[in-house]
């Protein structure tokens, strides 16, 4: 179970100035690749105040200058951690291009109003499924959970507008480090991962893989 890469170097000059603009480059050659299966999907890590980590995937659904945007559950566990510890991860694992980018860096909460601009993008079924799910918390049945789905349903029928649930929300990660790494032959991998200075300008520097 073992896959020698077969890829072009990447060097520093290679680069873009920032991480986001680097990330742009890569993510659209990710969404134009037919191999690349959700290209948006990334695993999010977080951890309690005293270290225990926990990890899942959800899809990045916004990122800019300001950080990569997702949206979650605040009641959720990772919801819950990210309160009482905000920093975080975010892993996008590009294998059948043989890349992987590693995000560091501290999660805010979006505003509100940004929080309900994007809950009415999202299909009836899954407004609905934000209010249905309390997500992470112990049910006692499948049946359970679909039968406060339908209870929903029939209290806001498809085209009636659903409220926007108070414990859910976006989750902007702002990035302290970006890395990029690029799968070589025996393992000899290309890791440049940009570091942001207290100016908030970024320094690249070269990982051994």
């Amino acid at each position: 179970m073992r896959e020698q890469y077969r890829t072009v170097e990447l060097s520093a000059a290679d680069l873009a100035p920032g991480p986001v603009e680097q990330f742009a480059r890569w993510f659209k050659e990710a969404v134009e690749s037919p191999a690349v299966h959700e290209p948006n999907a990334m695993v999010v890590s977080t951890a309690t105040p005293d270290g225990r980590p926990s990890s899942r995937t959800v899809l990045l659904k916004q990122y800019d200058g300001s950080g990569f945007v997702f949206f979650t559950n605040y009641d959720s566990r990772k919801g819950r951690e990210l309160a009482a510890n905000p920093y975080v991860s975010l892993l996008f694992p590009w294998h059948p291009m043989a890349r992987q980018i590693v995000v560091t860096g501290r999660a805010v909460r979006v505003g509100r109003d940004e929080t309900a601009a994007y809950f009415r993008t999202r299909p009836h079924g899954s407004q609905l499924g934000a209010w249905a799910s309390p997500q992470s918390s112990v049910i006692g049945s499948r049946a359970e959970l679909l039968a406060r789905y339908e209870e929903l349903a029939a209290r806001h029928p498809e085209g009636e507008r659903v409220p926007v649930p108070p414990h859910w929300g976006g989750v902007r990660v702002v990035p302290d480090t970006v890395e990029f790494w690029q799968g070589h032959e025996n393992r000899l991998h290309d890791r440049l991962r940009y570091v942001r200075e207290d100016d908030d300008t970024w320094r690249v520097e070269r990982l051994a893989p």
